[in-house]
């Protein structure tokens, strides 16, 4: 009697254990084909997307500008056309609402993130410019933050005393001086028409004091410093100023100060 049933308690366990098996190692192969699927899902997604992406990226950018703005050394531009919207970055531009524009074709990028802008673009391309042709206005052309394009031109009559001290001088008076004053540091007043803020680790300003000759583009005044006041702020500047500085790439100035500390006023 005792032997049998251990007999069938022997059975009866080797039963449960084979169903055990049999339902665990399912549920691991369901597992492993669910991941499999999905895996091979995402890599047909991956490759809609970049042919998508390619083929956004190889023509063309144009149409009417609805949004732009400026941050980190970039103009962002939202380009509307036959009802659908692109954002594209080029390096820092002037440009206006409502402007008919072509760019060329560009880098495309997925959610990314500007952290000047503090802001998250579901798709942006990052074009070389816009498209040149001889009909192109100077408004279009790409300019670098030190070039005579970036110059800010206002019809406010700016009139901003001058500084008091031996090494104060006027904007007008930089120009003019910028060979004797090379690597010397000067003091400035003037009011801030610009400000760009982080391109290559400095903020850039624009200062003007109502003295200089528009034309001539020696009534603006470019100066580098890591404080960042804002426009319409009328500060003092201590910098070094630097003639026929070239930074490459569009950065060049006549004169400009560098390494400046502002005081606000």
């Amino acid at each position: 009697m005792l032997r049998n049933y251990t007999i069938y308690l022997i059975g009866f366990t080797f039963f449960v254990f084979i169903v055990f098996s049999t339902f665990f190692f399912s549920n691991i192969t369901f597992a492993a084909d669910d991941s499999v699927a999905e895996k091979q899902k995402k890599y047909e997604a991956s490759k809609e997307n970049a042919q998508a992406e390619s083929e956004h990226t190889s023509t063309t950018l144009s149409g009417k500008i609805v949004e732009t703005m400026n941050s980190g050394g970039y103009t962002y531009i939202l380009l509307e056309k036959d009802g659908e919207k692109t954002w594209v970055a080029v390096r820092e531009m002037e440009v206006a609402v409502g402007q008919e524009i072509s760019f060329e074709p560009g880098h495309g990028m997925s959610n990314f993130t500007s952290k000047s802008l503090n802001r998250t673009f579901d798709r942006i391309v990052f074009s070389a410019g816009p498209v040149s042709h001889p009909g192109l206005s100077g408004a279009q052309k790409p300019m670098g933050i030190g070039s005579k394009g970036t110059v800010v031109h206002t019809e406010e009559a700016i009139k901003v005393e001058k500084a008091s001290g031996s090494n104060a001088y006027t904007v007008a008076e930089l120009y003019e001086k910028g060979d004797k004053l090379d690597n010397k540091n000067v003091l400035i007043r003037g009011k801030v028409v610009k400000v760009s803020v982080g391109i290559m680790g400095k903020n850039w300003l624009h200062i003007q004091d109502g003295t200089g000759d528009q034309k001539n583009n020696t009534h603006d005044l470019v100066v580098t410093t890591q404080d960042k006041p804002s426009v319409g702020d009328v500060v003092t500047v201590n910098g070094t100023l630097c003639k026929d500085k070239d930074f490459g790439s569009g950065y060049r100035y006549d004169v400009i100060v560098e390494q400046a500390h502002i005081k606000k006023e």
